[in-house]
């Protein structure tokens, strides 16, 4: 495995593979490995001829009262975590962009909800960091996990919108052996806030597997599980569009976001008629 930290020597590279018409598949993330991360490392080597992993911390997703600074950080482990998982390229830039960068990436309306509602320039952060990463490696596929299912669905929508040529794959929510999805914020949590954090995909399997047929009766039957210090939101939405729907009649997406203590934790599931 070979550690870039230059973009230009990202780019002359990536280019050199487009050029020789190579199977390059992606996985950016923002480090502090965890089994999610490596599982979606896993399967993209499935896929590709080269793989590529990206670290970097994106100052553009961060609000000014937001944790950038206590972001958890572990390049030396990370770095074996790629390693084991056999990845080619860990490209781990100290600064993305030039100092002349003036370039933002609106998806639109899909932004405006949820996650969007409660970080405004959340996603245009998103939104920019990974096109400038899709032209500097050039991959033909990029996988992100299911866990922050918003922003899957985001940038799928980029994707699309932009005609940029990449398949976007869903990975796996992966859980702890608790049932908790697996998050690098999940490192904040006191023994106490975790054991409570659980109500949170036992509140989302109750909307799963409940038989009642509108959202808003499943939505009452999860919220009367959930044991939070507050809740941004809990729905069912279009697994596309993210726009909140009532009937439960066809495949349809369960999403949650909810406080414990400081740190703030998200889940989802999938919700079939």
């Amino acid at each position: 495995m070979d550690v870039i930290r230059s973009v230009d020597t990202m780019h002359a590279l990536a280019l050199g593979w487009r050029a020789r018409g190579k199977k390059v598949g992606f996985v950016p993330t923002m480090g502090y490995l965890h089994r999610g991360h490596t599982t979606l490392i896993e399967l993209m080597r499935q896929r590709c001829e080269i793989l590529v992993v990206s670290i970097y911390v994106n100052p553009l997703q961060f609000a000014p009262n937001e944790d950038l600074g206590r972001y958890p950080r572990d390049p030396e482990g990370d770095a074996r975590k790629c390693e084991a998982a056999k990845c080619d390229i860990l490209f781990m830039p100290d600064n993305l962009y030039p100092p002349d960068f003036r370039t933002t990436v609106n998806v639109g309306q899909i932004t405006t909800r949820w996650e969007g509602a409660a970080r405004p320039t959340h996603f245009q952060g998103v939104a920019t960091v990974v096109c400038r990463l899709f032209g500097l490696v050039q991959p033909t596929a990029a996988m992100f996990g299911e866990k922050d299912y918003q922003q899957f669905a985001v940038l799928k929508s980029m994707a699309h919108d932009l005609a940029m040529g990449i398949e976007i794959v869903p990975g796996p929510l992966v859980r702890d052996h608790d049932g908790l999805a697996l998050s690098s914020r999940n490192v904040y949590l006191s023994a106490e806030d975790r054991r409570r954090a659980l109500s949170l995909h036992r509140a989302l399997y109750a909307m799963r597997d409940s038989r009642a047929p509108t959202a808003t009766e499943r939505v009452a039957e999860g919220r009367a599980i959930l044991d939070c210090d507050s809740l941004d939101y809990l729905a069912v939405v279009d697994p596309d569009t993210l726009e909140p729907v009532e009937r439960i009649d066809r495949p349809l997406r369960a999403i949650a976001t909810a406080r414990y203590g400081k740190t703030r934790l998200l889940d989802n599931v999938a919700i079939e008629p």
